[in-house]
């Protein structure tokens, strides 16, 4: 690798206090070192320059070290190696304040973890510390797909979904799987979303996160107990609208974090202020300085004259979301939180709501041609052809909301059992409020009584009209 575009490691070992280069690490987790010499600087371990990179080899390298905690890591660009090593060498025999501040410069540290369970006394809340990166953390020959088999999974499954790549960048599923776990005597089936997490012995496991009720607000969450506000915030939104210090149940480090819900499974998650990345532009709308840093505070803000894909203009309340880790859209939640962002903003708009949602013209990857999308859109229900994840075709009826801006889809059993009592109660009360016949009774002269459905003497008033006329001949 060309000098300008790799790093040196350098470590310093606490026991013998002495600056080195690193050399190799062997299967064992024992480092082998050399003196940081220009001399041996072609035995010198050289790393990838690039951020992600970097820190993906430095968290795989430090988990395989056998005892990391007895040394401290620094970095160092490959063509002042041996010169750095030297200062740094110096500022370690004579500490001064201005030496521990180079050394710091210069010094690596692994990210922690994520926390797989919430420390608190009934284990009942799963948190994730959640790191961005860009590039992928994980190899497909990492996974255990044994372990992937026995939950139904394949890779093949997975890829034909689109949910191998997020889990080899580090991320959830963006989707609920069905799973099914042999608990040995018995089979326990579920939807939930997965992650890759690494453990401690440095292997790659598979992290199950399965749908809880609600989310636990009741214990402290990485040392921070929730307010009323945070708990009303967090199920109103999902996110809780402010920056807490977390407290990494490791490392004892303090961690400036925003927190969201996961809203598939109500996972608590929890993402490090320095990972958030507020884009300079929304839907058209250039963000000022004040507005980026209200997102980067984890807050709320009312945006106005987006432009939607289809050209039209609206407005709604954005904010960044923990679990997606982007800025989303708050089109369904409550006009309260809207308002207490639009009087900060101006006080003349405090009544002003987000405009409603347009009926999509797409459902289920059908498109509706154009006499069904204007009944559709109209809030008519309409009947539609689809075809399932198999291409199997199945029929149903579909519904627009326009209040909520969601699709309700019915099977013809489910739109049968709704419709038809729904008539018949219409005839009936016909029936009882206006005294009117439906067709069982219009050869009866009397309407049907409350609650009484057809005539009771019909079957007589049938076999009275189908009976012959007598003969009014004399009587012999």
């Amino acid at each position: 690798m060309p000098e300008q575009l790799s790093d040196i490691l350098l470590v310093l070992d606490k026991e013998k206090m002495k600056i080195q280069a690193v050399k190799s690490i062997d299967e064992n987790g024992k480092m082998e070192t050399v003196d940081p010499t220009k001399k041996n600087q072609n035995q010198f371990m050289r790393v990838d320059k690039s951020g992600d990179f970097f820190s993906n080899f430095f968290s795989n390298f430090f988990s395989q070290l056998k005892n990391p905690t007895n040394f401290t890591f620094f970095k160092v660009p490959a063509s002042v190696a041996a010169e750095k090593a030297e200062e740094l060498q110096k500022h370690v025999d004579k500490p001064t304040p201005q030496g521990e501040k180079v050394l710091k410069e210069h010094e690596v540290k692994a990210e922690p973890q994520p926390d797989k369970k919430q420390e608190n006394q009934n284990n009942m809340a799963t948190a994730q510390t959640t790191t961005e990166t860009s590039e992928y953390r994980y190899k497909p020959e990492q996974i255990d797909w044994d372990t992937m088999k026995n939950l139904g999974l394949s890779k093949e499954y997975l890829e034909k979904r689109n949910l191998l790549d997020p889990l080899l960048r580090g991320y959830k599923t963006n989707e609920l799987l069905p799973i099914g776990i042999n608990l040995g005597g018995s089979i326990l089936r579920t939807d939930a979303r997965l992650s890759l997490q690494q453990a401690e012995d440095g292997n790659v496991i598979v992290a199950i996160h399965g749908i809880k009720r609600e989310p636990n607000l009741h214990f402290e969450f990485f040392g921070h107990k929730f307010t009323d506000e945070d708990k009303k915030n967090l199920l109103e939104t999902g996110n809780m609208g402010r920056v807490v210090n977390l407290v990494n149940s490791k490392t004892g480090d303090l961690m400036p974090s925003i927190i969201s819900i996961d809203r598939l499974t109500n996972d608590l998650v929890a993402l490090r202020t320095e990972f958030i990345k507020i884009p300079d532009e929304i839907k058209g709308v250039k963000l000022n300085d004040e507005q980026k840093q209200t997102l980067m505070e984890g807050k709320p803000l009312y945006l106005e004259g987006m432009i939607s894909s289809k050209g039209t203009e609206f407005s709604a309340t954005v904010q960044f979301n923990a679990d997606k880790r982007y800025v989303e859209f708050l089109f369904d939640r409550s006009n309260n939180n809207q308002q207490a962002q639009t009087n900060q903003q101006n006080t003349q708009q405090s009544n002003q709501q987000s405009q409603p949602q347009e009926a999509p013209r797409t459902f289920r990857g059908k498109e509706l041609d154009d006499e069904q999308y204007n009944k559709f859109k109209a809030g008519q229900t309409i009947y539609v052809e689809l075809k399932d994840k198999k291409d199997q075709p199945y029929k149903g009826y579909i519904t627009f909301d326009k209040d909520t801006g969601k699709t309700n889809f019915e099977f013809p059993g489910q739109y049968k059992a709704r419709v038809e009592p729904a008539e018949t109660h219409k005839t009936q009360t016909a029936v009882n409020s206006e005294g009117k016949t439906n067709e069982a009774t219009k050869n009866v002269q009397e309407p049907l009584k409350s609650g009484q459905q057809r005539p009771k003497n019909e079957k007589q008033q049938e076999q009275q009209d189908n009976k012959p006329e007598k003969s009014k001949g004399r009587k012999m």
